[in-house]
């Protein structure tokens, strides 16, 4: 992350120093203003104990992060952690009482009604973080099933995503391949079959599909060191389910610790890449000349997702200059997101 500039001041510069007419610069300032206004709300739902503090704080950049709402464990209030045009709602734990859970989902339900500056729902994306070797998911299906598409209605349920985390617990530790950091056949055959358990179990009590995702958060206890798994996986599905003009604001937003990222099922760089530049051309930089360089300085990925950025010219070019991840073998071709957009509503 850049310390000194977040993404829309280091785009502010580049657009002031290029060699555009007045009348473009300050058209492109203009549409820069309103991407900057772009804000993301993201809720945080999961029992205690299935590594929620743990995803956040793979994924993004926490130590800057500001906190407030009901940050004393005894309140069992939503916390709110502000990272600027992010924001994080998280929940608490569920599973601890019956009484409790119904105050909880209660919580949920109310940050669920609220409605953002813009008119809109405020809430953009509910990230529901399981256990994926857990058998008792009771709770949170309630709360998948009976509270969030209820809210956020069948139309808008892509914007509800479903985490597996703990992946390599999911058989007590048994089956994981230390050394290349990745389930071993009989695991993956297993986690396999806990997605489809999900999708089945909430296709038959709302209508809806559901792609879960299954990952490991990671963790570092003394000497003992455990690398994410599929956090970038999981970070391009946080992405399809945000609008393309609030994708920005992830940008300078994530963790920077290189090896977050680079344990997955497939390579994710392109996918990722392309929903940050999308969200660039459509929102700000569409229609500059050739020759306007965006410099790397910017950007604030990680390099393991930006595998070697060296920035780009904008206007004739459709990517950015990325190379793949290093550690990744799999070739797989990932769906597009309208593809999964239009499965999903099926």
């Amino acid at each position: 992350m850049n310390s000194e500039k977040n993404i829309f001041d280091c785009l502010h510069d580049e657009i002031m120093q290029s060699e555009l007419p007045e009348t473009e610069k300050s058209k492109r300032l203009s549409l820069l203003l309103k991407a900057s206004s772009q804000k993301i709300n993201l809720l945080l739902i999961g029992a205690s104990g299935v590594g929620k503090s743990s995803t956040i704080n793979a994924l993004f950049d926490m130590s800057v992060a500001k906190v407030g709402v009901g940050v004393a464990p005894e309140t069992k209030k939503i916390v709110k952690y502000d990272l600027g045009n992010l924001t994080i709602w998280d929940t608490p734990g569920l599973g601890d009482s019956v009484e409790n859970d119904k105050i909880h989902i209660k919580q949920i339900g109310k940050k669920l009604s609220e409605i953002g500056d813009d008119g809109k729902m405020l809430i953009d994306l509910a990230l529901v973080v399981l256990e994926a070797g857990s058998k008792d998911m009771t709770v949170s299906y309630d709360v998948i099933n009976n509270t969030l598409i209820p809210c956020f209605g069948k139309d808008n349920a892509h914007r509800i995503l479903i985490g597996l985390n703990q992946s390599d617990m999911a058989m007590k530790g048994r089956n994981w391949d230390y050394e290349q950091n990745a389930p071993e056949p009989i695991l993956q055959d297993f986690l396999n079959q806990k997605i489809e358990s999900v999708k089945y179990r909430v296709k038959t009590a709302t209508g809806v599909n559901v792609d879960p995702v299954c990952y490991c958060a990671g963790y570092s206890n003394g000497d003992e060191k455990q690398n994410p798994y599929n956090l970038s996986k999981l970070l391009y599905y946080i992405l399809m389910a945000v609008p393309s003009e609030k994708r920005l604001g992830f940008v300078d937003k994530l963790n920077s610790t290189e090896k977050n990222w680079v344990f997955n099922d497939a390579d994710y760089t392109e996918v990722v890449k392309e929903s940050f530049f999308s969200s660039l051309l459509d929102g700000v930089l569409e229609g500059l000349e050739k020759g306007v360089i965006i410099g790397s300085r910017f950007i604030g990925l990680p390099g393991a997702i930006a595998g070697g950025l060296i920035g780009a010219i904008v206007g004739g070019l459709t990517s950015l200059i990325i190379q793949p991840l290093s550690k990744l073998k799999s070739s797989e071709k990932l769906e597009p997101l309208s593809k999964i957009f239009e499965r999903r509503n099926v």
